[in-house]
């Protein structure tokens, strides 16, 4: 097997981490910079260092992508893009992006650079490629929940559209869907998807029948699948690990490209990728749609001792330089007439003249000797393709002299393989228009299910229920929105039951991922953003009302103050009563541990001090809900500004919901637990 047009991508966090990824194989990198990174605490690099790290990776040949993966806040969105523009000219090859307001920018005034949809924009279906071709982006990381049959389908509409797909082939695996997990900052004000996530998911939580780590995976390895990767299309296999050791780096870059060479990974470099790093061994259930218990792991005590074996042999994968690049070298050495040697590779080339050789006294020089000596070179990124020598006979130049005009042909061809190629930059005005908002927001009311809503709804101006409850019998006499899911697991099967809520007079739709807007777009359906879209700033609300979005509820991850004051050409709204959703889930803990049968849609996970966190199942997937409510129903004066508030109902019966609706009716204070929330604080 051969796979030589695809790419393997390294994570990098260090310049020790990107020696090891380049010496060992990789065909590209991606690492971060200080600021704006899904990975602030790896070590990362400052401006200087990049453009260092970028040279290094040109005269190997390498691309370097930098991950500017994060949400961005208003006041952050100008030295967001400055990160962004800063590599554009110094040579970066690509940009990986989450915030659509920075991607929108960046596709506007940086256009000459590749834009990459990261594994953060939670994209899990083919039905949001055709609106990200449209923003600029030539590539997506698509979520690692999916499986074979659906990246298939994935890739066959990426190619259509002449975009690269990128897929995660080993590393750790998040249990919830990237960009949508909110317990880190809800539980502890760091944001996962600000780059700071405090790793919540690897502490204890238990459930009926499980080890007690209910939300720990183990790493995700999909190495063996690699010929099935490349017959689909997928044009990038990517590792995790931008916070990992070198040594984790090399043997995950070696293995991947032992397998792509041969068919199958090396025996020695399968058991070290193991022992390198593991959590109870590693899991390809997504991929081959055996989501269950196996799924789950910990890193144990012997794992870890493991790992102290393996460095020294590891380190031999990345001592030196790796002879990656093919070259034609030409050599003429005449009497009369200074010595002319050529190094080519491709379309770059380097010349380099050297003095007029002398005439031998007693051994003259021969075309064998010389190419021997034009063929040594070791500790550079070249080796030699072919030699070609024109000598004169009865000719001496000392070996000295030959070795230095080869060392000075390698170092000027490393310095055109730096060089950075003319781009343009464009400047666009970035005004942003903003509408008329209301002094006292609208109250939208959302249920997990039809028999949850309550016969009074006075004080409610519009109820939203699941998709696939439309098909049952609906309340009359208020507005009605369909909430299409948060995992898009299957496009017809939305697309049809939106043309039965339709035809029961339905026309607007809650959709929180692109898939979903697109879906129901497809459908004649007014658009209504949920908080899945993660509108953290002006311009990302910009971009989904040119999109024609009417309604966007911003992210729950946004003080108050920032949601009243936001600029937006859409009416916004915001979260404002329940249990925040903190994961989606795809792997179920309920399920891997006991099955579904236990848990009858009323599962929940207990964390280490005793609090519950309810789980509630949907179609493909699950969601993880916080322990305690939200509630603002006695600060609602503080929302002035916003159009729209909404009170979503998971746990509760009827008349909890009735007795809810009323205390914000009437602004009464809450009783019991309860929680404000990030709107009172402001997250990392």
């Amino acid at each position: 097997m051969s796979t030589k047009f695809m790419e393997i991508l390294a994570p990098v966090g260090s310049f020790d981490t990107l020696f090891s990824a380049v010496r060992s194989g990789a065909d590209a990198v991606y690492f971060g910079l200080k600021e704006f990174s899904a990975r602030r605490n790896a070590e990362n690099f400052s401006y200087s260092e990049m453009e260092n790290a970028v040279k290094y990776c040109k005269r190997n040949s390498v691309k370097t992508y930098l991950a500017i993966n994060i949400q961005i806040k208003d006041n952050e969105l100008e030295n967001a893009f400055s990160v962004a523009k800063k590599a554009y000219l110094c040579g970066v090859d690509g940009l990986i992006v989450a915030d659509l307001g920075l991607a929108d920018r960046i596709h506007k005034e940086l256009p000459d650079i590749e834009l990459h949809a990261s594994t953060q924009m939670s994209i899990n279906s083919k039905a949001s490629l055709k609106l990200l071709k449209e923003m600029g982006f030539c590539r997506v990381v698509p979520a690692r929940e999916m499986s074979k049959n659906e990246l298939v389908s994935f890739c066959e509409e990426a190619k259509r559209l002449d975009m690269d797909v990128e897929v995660f082939v080993h590393g750790a695996l998040c249990v919830c869907l990237s960009g949508q997990c909110l317990m880190s900052s809800v539980l502890g004000a760091r944001s996962g998807n600000r780059g700071l996530c405090a790793g919540p998911c690897r502490l204890p939580f238990s459930v009926k029948g499980g080890n007690g780590f209910a939300l720990s995976l183990k790493d995700l390895s999909l190495y063996s699948h690699i010929k099935e990767l490349e017959e689909m299309g997928v044009k990038s296999l990517k590792i995790e690990g931008r916070m990992k050791r070198p040594e984790y780096v090399a043997s995950a870059v070696a293995t991947c490209k032992s397998v792509c060479e041969n068919g199958t990974a090396d025996k020695k470099l399968n058991e070290i990728l193991g022992d390198v790093f593991s959590r109870n061994g590693f899991t390809d259930g997504y991929f081959a749609n055996k989501i269950d218990k196996n799924m789950f792991g910990v890193r144990s005590k012997e794992d870890a001792e493991k790992s102290k074996d393996t460095y020294s042999f590891i380190h031999t994968l990345y001592r030196t330089e790796l002879a990656r690049t093919p070259l034609k070298i030409n050599v003429e050495i005449k009497a009369d007439k200074n010595i002319f040697a050529t190094f080519k590779a491709g379309e770059k080339f380097a010349s380099v003249t050297g003095n007029v050789p002398k005439k031998s006294e007693n051994k003259p020089l021969t075309d064998e000797y010389v190419k021997k000596l034009f063929s040594k070179l070791g500790g550079t990124p070249f080796f030699a393709e072919s030699i070609e020598v024109n000598l004169d006979d009865g000719l001496f130049v000392s070996a000295g002299e030959l070795n230095e005009i080869r060392r000075n042909a390698t170092e000027k061809l490393c310095e055109v393989f730096e060089e950075i190629p003319k781009r343009r930059v464009l400047e666009v005005d970035c005004k942003i228009e903003d509408t008329l908002h209301s002094d006292t927001p609208k109250t939208f009311a959302k249920f997990m299910n039809i028999s949850q809503i309550p016969g009074d709804l006075s004080g409610i101006d519009r109820v939203i229920i699941p998709l696939y409850e439309a098909e049952k019998e609906l309340p009359e006499g208020v507005e009605l929105a369909v909430e299409l899911p948060r995992f898009t697991c299957d496009e017809k099967g939305i697309s049809k039951s939106l043309k039965t809520a339709k035809e029961k007079g339905i026309k607007i739709a809650l959709c929180g991922n692109l898939s979903a807007i697109i879906l129901a777009r497809n459908e004649g359906f007014e658009i209504m953003g949920d908080m899945g879209l993660n509108v953290f700033n002006e311009r990302s609300a910009r971009v989904l009302g040119d999109m024609g979005i009417k309604e966007i509820t911003l992210s729950p991850e946004m003080p108050v103050k920032w949601a009243t004051s936001m600029k937006t050409t859409a009416k916004k709204g915001v979260f404002a009563y329940g249990r925040l959703p903190l994961m989606c889930l795809r792997a179920c803990p309920i399920k891997g541990a006991e099955g579904c049968k236990e848990c009858d849609k009323k599962g929940f996970l207990t964390d280490r001090t005793g609090a519950v966190f309810p789980i509630r199942c949907h179609n493909g997937y699950s969601e993880l809900f916080n322990s305690q409510p939200l509630f603002l129903s006695d600060r609602q004066d503080e929302l002035s500004g916003l159009d729209f508030t909404v009170l979503s109902f998971t746990t509760e019966q009827p008349s909890e919901c009735e007795k809810i609706i009323e205390m914000y009716k009437y602004k009464k204070s809450p009783t019991g637990q309860y929680t404000r929330g990030l709107y009172y604080k402001e997250v990392l």
